[in-house]
């Protein structure tokens, strides 16, 4: 892989084609290369203007919108750290990130302002409002600035914290590159190809697309936010031919009416990861679309495994920049059929995977070891050479003797229709080790029966996963990367007890 550098190759390619377009709005805006170049060097020129310099970190809370591709690409473009922070992050969890990072400014969008105020960290240079989602036009005066080399830091992204606070990965522009042309590569990308990305960019699975149309012949169609309603209608209008799945989108979209739009669109293939086992098939025969299951953390940029054989169930073969070794603790390499382990991931190409935590050496070094970067998850090799994903080491219950795999259990809740999304969590047994209790998001407008749920689960779970407790939550809270902070859950929530029907007392 020749790595030219993310920078380099945008101001290179708006000079070459200028017209061109990038990406397209859901409500049919273009964006050229030119114009979101001319509107990356007016952010530049603005953050500047307001003193922020190149190796300063700017926490970005913004929407998706124009402006907001603007100013990721200007900092990119101007050695100027790009934070990317969750819209919805508030308080203790929004203070930790600034505090962290040292953020010398947040950009936000202009309803945010009293919510980073309210956190009581103050960036050095204060707080820019970002009031219009347009792109800027071109500064009267061209920014000076040197154009960072691809070994560069471009960004500190923040990942997991779901059993403490959020840890913030050191992204570079070389592993920025590779996250892209890991999407280039799973989703068998093809000139003129346009992707629907409704993600957010703060995640890295909108990082690695809003970068991509730099590196080949595609275009991105770009939504606000995620809305399962329209959803298809938009896809269709668009005519994107690819889609990203991140945990239960695909039960989401199942979850929708039938319409004559679950067909009426030109997608070839949906990429991502989370797609449960039980649910593979039903969507690609609904929607008449393959999907490409993948896995990685953004710490390996991103992509490091996929499954382009459509074997359901398995994340597939590394990429081919990208080794993968499942480990027992004593550093045991297992084999196919020879059980669980954690994925260890090493890479041929140097600086595809991150060099530490920012300001977190004790994580650093129990992530990064002299035999590869640990990512913590738990896998194996099947038989047939396929990787399979069994969830975060840490994230099961010992219950009757038998290790029981939130991911496993979840995945199956997260099919019932009036389940939006759940959390498996272990709770101390009166007798024994422990029992399961199952947090429920309820689809919206329903109104699930925990008894019926319990006998719905019981036909699809052995015995030693099914649930004792229930309890119902309207909300989960999440990481910037999405993923339920389970040590926030409620310690006593009011919860169903599966041996009847009263509500259990909480100890």
């Amino acid at each position: 892989m020749n790595i030219k550098g993310l920078a380099k190759s945008f101001i290179e390619q708006a000079e070459k084609t200028p017209t061109r377009v990038f990406a397209r709005t859901t409500d049919g805006t273009e964006i050229s290369f030119r114009a979101l170049s001319d509107a990356a060097d007016a952010m530049i020129a603005w953050l500047a203007g307001n003193g922020v310099r190149p190796g300063d970190t700017v926490a970005v809370m913004t929407r998706n919108s124009p402006a907001t591709l603007a100013l990721i690409h200007g900092l990119l473009r101007a050695g100027m750290i790009w934070v990317p922070v969750n819209p919805a992050l508030v308080g203790d969890g929004l203070a930790h990130a600034l505090r962290l990072v040292e953020a010398a400014v947040v950009v936000c969008d202009p309803e945010l302002e009293g919510t980073v105020t309210d956190c009581e960290v103050t960036p050095r240079e204060g707080i820019l409002a970002l009031h219009s989602s347009d792109l800027p036009a071109a500064p009267a005066i061209p920014p000076s600035y040197d154009i960072p080399p691809p070994q560069a830091l471009a960004a500190i992204m923040f990942t997991s914290g779901t059993t403490g606070p959020a840890k913030g990965v050191r992204v570079t522009q070389t592993m920025l590159e590779i996250a892209a042309r890991g999407v280039e590569e799973v989703g068998d990308l093809q000139p003129a190809d346009n992707l629907f990305m409704w993600e957010p960019f703060y995640h890295v699975g909108g990082a690695q697309v809003i970068v991509l149309p730099i590196l080949c012949d595609v275009t991105l169609t770009i939504a606000e936010r995620f809305s399962a309603s329209r959803f298809w209608q938009q896809v269709s209008e668009a005519g994107c031919t690819h889609i990203h799945h991140l945990g239960g989108i695909l039960q989401i979209l199942l979850k929708q009416p039938a319409s004559d739009l679950d067909r009426d669109h030109r997608v070839r293939v949906a990429w991502g990861g989370g797609c449960a086992a039980t649910v593979w098939r039903e969507f690609e025969t609904r929607f008449g679309i393959k999907i490409t299951e993948c896995y990685g953390q953004t710490e390996a940029s991103s992509i490091s495994c996929a499954n382009t054989e459509g074997v359901v169930g398995a994340i597939g073969h590394p990429l081919p920049w990208f080794d993968i070794e499942v480990k027992t603790e004593t550093g045991r390499i297992l084999g196919p059929g020879e059980g669980r382990g954690e994925l260890v991931i090493t890479s041929r190409i140097d600086g595809a995977i991150f060099a530490g935590y920012h300001n977190a050496p004790e994580a650093t070094a129990k992530a990064l070891r002299e035999d590869g970067f640990h990512t913590g998850d738990t896998g194996s090799w099947g038989e047939d050479g396929m990787l399979r994903f069994h969830g975060r080491l840490g994230d099961s219950v010992r219950c009757k003797g038998e290790n029981v795999s939130a991911h496993e259990v979840e995945s199956v809740a997260n099919r019932h229709p009036e389940i939006e999304e759940t959390a498996m969590v272990g709770v101390p047994a009166e007798i024994g080790e422990y029992d399961i209790q199952l947090f429920i998001r309820p689809t919206p407008g329903t109104t699930p029966d925990p008894e019926a749920i319990s006998a719905w689960l019981s036909d699809r779970l052995a015995p030693y996963q099914q649930p004792r407790f229930i309890a119902f939550v309207d909300e989960f809270p999440k990481t910037p990367s999405q993923r339920i902070r389970k040590h926030l859950l409620p310690a006593a929530p009011d919860r169903w007890e599966r041996s009847s029907t009263r509500k259990a007392p909480v100890s």
